[in-house]
């Protein structure tokens, strides 16, 4: 068994070797931005290991390469008419990037979603439902377009409302959902207020994006029991790629790793993290030669494992799959605190009904609370002394009236306002 396992990964470590030689002899000669920033490679490269020599892209780096040369750039490797689809990156993070992919490009998007697919149990026999507005984010539409490679009815919701969305699904008895895990609550707060039964809906399986909730075990589980339905994560970049993906264990997000290559580095030294330690996620992906990204720094932070999944997936696996930003991160009173670690203590409470964290200066100190909508005047104690025994830190926690929150169907945002107080 040792020496199967030890067989297949150096099969893989081969394949991935022989893709990079490939893509890195590709861009050498066609792709203007990483001309520039590779001039003086020498190929082939000998081991996976040689990668150190290769430098990090950063996002600053292809949003000022687009402001430098706009409208798309030099980071695309073929003539403007050989490409024919445009997506964009969400800008919750910074300025968008706009991104293009040629037709072979996009079917590696859709190869990619192949394996979400299969890892969630999602053949040709489901009907996918994917709920979102058909806009520049290219992650739903990659999703559809894989569904239907897969050879799924896929099921578009385009500009519907939510209790049309709710409606369509049960009509035609979707059993796959697709969308945002914050927008599967609210599609669930939805059905509440209009007495639907999703519970007892067609829909078997949810998969979700754009957000860590999926891989939070809270919010995992009341997803579940609001929907009676089993959901999946998955993790990508517009930039990127769909390069992640959970499975029946529940236990975290596995990597493509035979079209993307895997680093965790500490993000301050730039050297690899240790086994067990949280580290920054870098990525390099080995199929998209029109929009090649090398060594990029995602800003996602994950643990390193060295652990193998009990679902018999080889592939380098991430407990709790993304546990965070970067740059969400804040330091508030010298502990450090990521959106999802709060989301996770939050969801554990049914009596919540939507919440928003916020981030604010009083006397010049950073300072962090909580708004929930809930119909139970007990859960404000609770929850606040739940956070501090949690978190470590006391966390306000304020009571606001229903529908006064945002609600998302793309990615969830976390309000930051500035309060200056003196008291």
């Amino acid at each position: 068994m040792v020496h199967t396992v030890q067989t297949q990964e150096n099969e893989l470590r081969s394949l991935q070797l022989q893709k990079l030689n490939r893509l890195l002899h590709f861009v050498l000669n066609h792709n203007e931005f990483y001309k520039e920033k590779l001039a003086g490679l020498k190929l082939p490269l000998q081991s996976l290991e040689e990668m150190k020599k290769l430098p990090f892209t950063m996002k600053k780096e292809l949003v000022d390469d687009q402001n430098n040369h706009p409208p798309y750039g030099k980071n695309h490797s073929y003539p403007l008419e050989e490409y024919v689809r445009y997506h964009q990156t969400s800008g919750t993070s910074g300025k968008p990037l706009k991104i293009l992919d040629t037709k072979k490009s996009f079917e590696w998007w859709e190869t990619c979603w192949l394996e979400v697919y299969r890892s969630s149990g999602v053949t040709k026999k489901d009907r996918v439902f994917f709920a979102f507005s058909f806009g520049p984010f290219i992650g739903f539409w990659a999703a559809f377009e894989g569904a239907k490679r897969l050879g799924a009815l896929s099921i578009s919701s385009g500009s519907q409302t939510s209790i049309e969305r709710l409606r369509s699904m049960i009509e035609n008895r979707a059993t796959v959902l697709v969308c945002t895990p914050s927008y599967a609550l609210h599609l669930a707060e939805v059905a509440e207020e209009n007495g639907i039964d999703i519970k007892n809906g067609p829909v078997q399986k949810i998969i979700t994006a754009g957000e860590p909730g999926a891989s939070v075990p809270s919010t995992r589980k009341q997803i579940e029991s609001l929907w009676g339905a089993v959901l999946y994560d998955h993790v990508g970049m517009t930039e990127m790629g769909a390069y992640g993906y959970s499975c029946s264990e529940q236990k975290g997000i596995h990597v493509n790793e035979s079209e993307f290559i895997v680093e965790v580095i500490n993000p301050n030294t730039l050297e690899p993290v240790e086994v067990g330690e949280k580290g920054e996620l870098v990525l390099t992906n080995l199929g998209r030669e029109s929009y090649p990204v090398i060594r990029y720094r995602t800003g996602d932070i994950v643990i390193r494992s060295d652990q193998q999944c009990e679902c018999g997936n080889s592939y380098q696996f991430f407990p709790g799959g993304i546990l965070g930003r970067a740059d969400d991160m804040v330091i508030i009173r010298g502990i450090n605190i990521y959106p999802s670690s709060i989301e996770s203590i939050i969801r554990e409470f049914k009596e919540v009904k939507e919440f928003r964290i916020v981030y604010y200066t009083e006397n010049e100190m950073d300072q962090i609370k909580v708004e929930i909508e809930s119909d139970s005047e007990q859960i404000v104690p609770i929850l606040a002394t739940k956070l501090r025994e949690r978190v470590g830190l006391r966390i306000q926690v304020e009571k606001v009236p229903d529908n006064e929150l945002p609600r998302f169907t793309m990615k969830l945002k976390f309000d930051t306002i500035s309060l200056h107080v003196d008291n």
